[in-house]
């Protein structure tokens, strides 16, 4: 493992694509062509097994771009729907679109800046006078994630249009708070330059960006975490130097008190998991958290069989600290918050993160189904106050 966090650390030519946290646990890594040779010696040497899964990795990325869909300046309106994904810019008018063609029920919001000097654009979804609970969906905080987005706006249209009583019933009786790309200018890059970036574009010397999910300022740079500004997991100099989470932080943080559950999306491996990431030691009200869990994966099962497993970060997949759901939980009064891992699993034929565009609908058909129970459950507990 030591000879893994080294690799992982060293070199940019050399990507994971999962954290090395724990031994006996398979890493996907993409190696560079030049250095093949290099990897291939230090995995002997240390006697290290490894399958080939992919030759050309390259290919098989050039042709998911072939699933993006990209803004016309010259049309009017747009369309958009789950059959394949978006740049951040179609994405981006199809929300100011929504505000027009739904006043008074969405409003658009914006959760921040990024350091190229983007909007964190989302949209509030209100669809009574009256004060409600409120559900906070963010999504993309790593950028290669593109499902996250993908599903993230998914349930936004649906809130609006579904006519399954279930959805209308939780659309009509909270307020909605929802971003699907929380780091846009990593976001851009994933479409622009490297399809696997997942950090921030924050320039650190000769590297560039921070993990935003390992720098909110909640035991921050405890665990699971580095120091090193090349890392894929560099939590950066310090909590919330990303001015993406900063400035969401304290987006949120105006929430304070309207803010019943705290949702993010990630991917992949499904897994719904929920605090703490630094430690082992559960939360106060684990036992509720359990059963919603139980609930929310049951149902996300029932339409296409699709099994999450999960609970707490730090047992479930690995240490992490610094996160933005331990965040939410710790400094906004919000007393249930949720990480969705979308699909894939691990043992699905595609390398994780470019999941076919064919996947999408799939994915937020049964992700829907989850949160709607989800909610139900915790309206049960009590959770959801004025």
């Amino acid at each position: 493992m030591e000879v893994m966090k080294n690799l992982e650390s060293s070199s940019d030519s050399i990507i994971f694509l999962n954290d090395v946290q724990w031994n006996n646990k398979p890493l996907k890594i993409v190696v560079a062509p030049h250095k093949v040779p290099d990897f291939l010696e230090i995995l002997g040497t240390n006697e290290i097994v490894y399958e080939l899964l992919e030759t050309n990795l390259q290919t098989r990325l050039d042709a998911s771009l072939d699933d993006v869909a990209k803004p016309n300046p010259l049309e009017r309106a747009i369309s958009y729907d789950w059959t394949q994904y978006y740049e951040l810019d179609y994405t981006y008018r199809w929300l100011q679109q929504l505000a027009v063609n739904y006043p008074g029920v969405v409003t658009l919001i914006e959760g921040g800046k990024s350091y190229q000097g983007r909007s964190i654009l989302g949209v509030k979804i209100s669809k009574t006078k009256s004060e409600k609970p409120g559900i906070f969906i963010e999504a993309g905080i790593h950028a290669r994630e593109w499902i996250a987005g993908a599903t993230a706006t998914y349930i936004i249209n649906q809130l609006l249009t579904s006519t399954d009583e279930g959805v209308k019933q939780i659309a009509e009786n909270y307020n909605w708070y929802i971003f699907p790309h929380v780091n846009p200018d990593g976001f851009v890059y994933t479409h622009t330059t490297d399809r696997l970036w997942r950090k921030t574009r924050t320039p650190y010397g000769s590297c560039f960006g921070s993990d935003p999910n390992r720098n909110w300022g909640f035991e921050w740079n405890v665990v699971g975490s580095s120091n090193i500004p090349c890392s894929d997991t560099y939590a950066g100099p310090s909590a919330f130097s990303e001015i993406e989470t900063r400035s969401l932080s304290e987006y949120i943080k105006s929430l304070e008190g309207k803010i019943s559950l705290y949702i993010s999306f990630h991917s992949y491996s499904q897994y719904l998991l929920y605090p703490y990431g630094h430690t082992a030691t559960l939360p106060s009200n684990h036992e509720d958290f359990k059963r919603v869990y139980d609930v929310s994966v049951a149902a996300i099962s029932k339409r296409y069989g699709t099994v999450y497993t999960g609970g707490n970060i730090y047992d479930a997949i690995y240490p992490a600290s610094g996160g933005s759901i331990d965040w939410a939980y710790e400094n906004v009064g919000t007393k249930l918050v949720f990480c969705y891992e979308l699909r894939p699993s691990d043992n699905q034929p595609w390398i994780g993160f470019e999941l076919p565009a064919s996947q999408i609908l799939p994915t937020g058909e049964e992700t829907l189904d989850s949160i709607t129970a989800m909610v139900n459950e915790v309206e049960k507990l009590g959770y959801f106050k004025n």
